[in-house]
């Protein structure tokens, strides 16, 4: 297990649980005791938690957790959802708006071979990866970094954004609850996405199933607002009628449970 892998159990389970033991990690993890003292001082260091004796402590109640240690988690399962956003986009999409996110970096992986291709991004990991893409002609907003999302927010990004037309956004979400709709950690993020979602002909959601019932802080739209809602088989069965009954074509990858 890559260590970004393990910092990111690690903070999921400050998040769940509000602190952690030394002795279950290691138990865990299949770790030593001296590697999981390790990274905890690594990310006291950088203030994503107190330690304590025999353990630590979440810094805050509740945090969004860092981008750069949410790429393992769920990995599988994000990427067959990005394939399946992969599939759905026909030979007539020309121009394709991503925001940022695991799922989104995950499907614009996806789709950086494909050739005649306008991608507009606010993510900055995004546009790393599709520049050095002679295929993809790709536009990046402007605007403020978010560091834990690497993403680009506020009034340069929606102004970008207001002022250009995709065939379809690819947005990844925080929450997607039938009642508080595709929610998000950051209510200047949810501004830009809902720019975003304005932007485009066709909205596709991607959102694993760990996101299905959960409500973020700040809400970015409707669920109608969205063509297609793409998740993995973790969904329960009353979220998905729940789902489907307000609108999107809910499409279900396999993973293993």
């Amino acid at each position: 297990m890559r260590r970004e892998d393990r910092l990111g159990i690690i903070l999921q389970r400050l998040n769940e649980a509000g602190s952690v033991g030394v002795d279950e990690l290691a138990e865990r993890l299949n770790l030593s005791r001296a590697s999981i003292r390790r990274d905890l001082h690594l990310l006291e260091q950088q203030q994503l938690l107190t330690r304590t004796h025999g353990g630590a402590v979440a810094s805050g109640v509740l945090y969004e957790l860092p981008m750069r240690y949410r790429g393992g988690q769920r990995h599988e399962a994000k990427r067959a959802i990005a394939q399946r956003v992969a599939s759905l986009l026909g030979d007539d999409v020309t121009s394709l708006g991503i925001n940022g996110g695991s799922t989104t970096t995950e499907v614009a992986r996806m789709i950086a071979s494909r050739a005649g291709l306008r991608v507009v991004t606010s993510a900055l990991n995004i546009a790393s990866e599709l520049a050095v893409r002679s295929n993809i002609e790709l536009v990046v907003c402007g605007g403020s970094v978010r560091g834990e999302s690497y993403e680009l927010v506020g009034p340069l990004a929606d102004l970008t954004l207001s002022n250009i037309n995709v065939d379809v956004a690819v947005v990844g979400v925080d929450g997607v609850d039938a009642h508080a709709g595709f929610t998000t950690h950051h209510e200047v993020e949810a501004y830009t996405n809902r720019a975003l979602l304005r932007s485009a002909e066709r909205v596709i959601v991607v959102a694993d199933s760990s996101k299905i019932g959960k409500r973020g802080f700040a809400k970015i739209s409707e669920i109608a607002a969205a063509a297609d809602l793409v998740t993995d088989s973790g969904i329960g069965a009353d979220d998905l009628a729940a789902l489907e009954r307000l609108g999107p074509t809910v499409h279900v990858v396999e993973v293993a449970p």
